[in-house]
């Protein structure tokens, strides 16, 4: 079978029209200089975060349009497109790389530059592509976000919560004050999702997750570790009473039935606490007594909580 090009509009442009279609449809600004350092191209988007126009821009030097200062030190730093040229090689700007626009407004960019050759292989200039580091920015902390929470709750995930463990540990440390980990199970939560379905025992768990919050202090962390198993981290507690405190208000809280999907549902919870300094020094240690302590509850009768020891 043989390819026949298309033969429409896209077919009657040349291959200068196609490229300038391109560039101004990406979403990243493109600026382009001649090996002397004069700006000989800008797309659409250069155009908007410089505020420079074509017709002011062409043929003047880089460092008048790509104007780029240090966030911290307000210092210029040198031109990356320049740097390119010189070094032969691509340059990336620093973090924290602000453009002054034509206006004299701020922008923070991220940006990259590199050399360009011609077909002989002779250095014809370089490219500069950047972008506004506020979108990039948002997405980073979404992503961050999203990496230390748990997906249906919200809460704090097993990697957060190692982390505030082991920050608590070392304030409680310089203190000399305690910290207390409750280890929180739901008892017979496998048998919640059977009967009623997956869809109404993660309502069940984002209920859950919303009750333990009240009975705790904002300066506290909860985390759900997966599935029903959640922990609570009372950091500079001055005493045993204040994490039996606690977990009383938890069985109270939690025991009481609720409506999920049209169904009335009872669930009760078995806690395990450990303290610091007493049953450990660090964070694993902590985690495994109150986890251990939870099972000893388990086999008590549920609906109720020990302490570890």
């Amino acid at each position: 079978m043989n390819f026949q090009p298309d033969t429409g509009l896209l077919g009657e442009l040349s291959f200068e029209d196609m490229a300038q279609i391109t560039l101004d449809a990406i979403g990243d600004a493109v600026l382009v200089i001649d090996p002397e350092g004069r700006v000989i191209y800008l797309n659409k988007v250069a155009k908007t975060l410089t505020g420079w126009s074509d017709s002011d821009a062409l043929g003047r030097s880089v460092d008048d349009v790509f104007f780029v200062i240090d966030g911290v030190s307000r210092h210029r730093v040198k031109n990356p497109a320049q740097r390119a040229i010189k070094e032969g090689q691509v340059v990336a700007l620093a973090l924290g790389s602000i453009l002054v626009r034509r206006d004299g407004s701020d922008l923070a960019i991220e940006d990259s530059a590199a050399p360009i050759y011609d077909a002989a292989g002779k250095l014809a200039g370089a490219v500069i592509v950047f972008h506004d580091a506020r979108q990039s920015g948002s997405v980073t902390q979404k992503m961050s976000y999203l990496a230390q929470h748990d997906y249906l709750t919200g809460l704090p995930n097993r990697v957060l919560m190692q982390e505030r463990l082991t920050q608590a540990i070392g304030m409680a440390k310089r203190h000399q004050k305690h910290i207390a980990v409750l280890f929180l199970d739901l008892d017979d939560f496998k048998q919640i999702n059977d009967s009623y379905g997956h869809a109404v025992g993660d309502q069940l768990l984002q209920s859950v997750a919303d009750q333990i919050l009240t009975c705790v202090r904002s300066t506290d962390t909860v985390s759900r570790q997966g599935g029903d198993e959640f922990i609570i981290l009372l950091s500079e507690v001055e005493a045993r009473e204040d994490a039996a405190h606690i977990a009383n208000k938890l069985l109270a809280e939690l025991s009481t039935p609720r409506t999920i999907g049209g169904h009335v549902i009872n669930i009760t919870p078995s806690i395990g606490i450990s303290i610091y300094p007493e049953n450990g020094d660090d964070a694993d240690s902590l985690l495994l007594h109150a986890d251990m302590a939870m099972y000893s509850s388990k086999k008590s009768g549920r609906n109720t909580f020990q302490f570890y020891h």
